[in-house]
């Protein structure tokens, strides 16, 4: 049996991808980019959170799809710091030079 069988996932499913994620809501100055820190190296994933201008936070992380996919659904699921409204997404292919997860 291959190892894809065996463990259930796809080679896609393990691939390294970069997310990057914008929340809107209540999410500055509630430690949401704490937070999601947390949650991301809990993931194994690599990258950052950093508050924007207009209010919202980008998440940037890297790591395997499926961890990734964890992430975003966190950020969704309503038991974050302050108070998400929205998250919009985009997937890419990884860009590498992260190290650790980093709150900016």
């Amino acid at each position: 049996m291959s190892r894809e069988a065996a463990s259930g996932a796809s080679e896609a499913d393990r691939s390294d991808i970069r997310l990057n994620a914008w929340v809107r809501g209540h999410v500055q100055g509630v430690g949401f980019r704490w937070w999601t820190r947390s949650r991301a190296l809990e993931l194994g994933l690599v990258g950052s959170a950093s508050n924007l201008d207009d209010g919202r936070v980008e998440v940037v992380a890297e790591g395997p799809r499926e961890a990734c996919e964890k992430l975003l659904a966190l950020l969704r699921g309503g038991n974050t710091p302050g108070r998400v409204d929205s998250v919009v997404e985009r997937w890419s292919p990884v860009r590498g030079g992260l190290g650790g997860f980093v709150e900016r």
